[in-house]
């Protein structure tokens, strides 16, 4: 039997990169079967806009208010602390923070591919 612990006081939060002003800490390193990641979005960060046709994903709300654009054309959702989303492959979506206190997700997809992403110009 293999598993590993994550200690809240032991993630590593990475910064994202560039301008992106959110931070990732890694499970997916972890796993074999699917890919999961906890996500901090400061006030007024968001993700690309995008479709991911090799996943679906599972969005948990961990803290704060989850902005998402789902669909063409978008159609607005907020989700409070606990609230949780399914997508399916294919689906059109852009996370955000539009609020002012810190967002943090878990992420979770399957199976365990990535490069399957389509993007698309984002929603104001």
């Amino acid at each position: 039997m293999s598993y590993t612990i994550f200690a809240h006081s032991e993630l590593e939060w990475v910064p994202r990169g560039d301008d992106d002003t959110r931070s990732i800490a890694r499970l997916s390193d972890s796993m074999t079967q699917s890919r999961a990641n906890l996500w901090r979005y400061s006030p007024g960060a968001r993700g690309k806009r995008h479709a991911d046709h090799g996943q679906e994903e599972v969005f948990v709300v961990l803290d704060g208010t989850l902005t998402v654009d789902l669909g063409e054309p978008p159609e607005r959702h907020e989700l409070s602390p606990g609230s949780v989303l399914v997508v399916q492959p294919g689906t059109i979506l852009q996370l955000r923070n539009a609020g002012s206190d810190e967002l943090v997700l878990f992420i979770y997809g399957a199976p365990a591919v990535s490069g399957q992403a389509e993007f698309f110009p984002d929603v104001p």
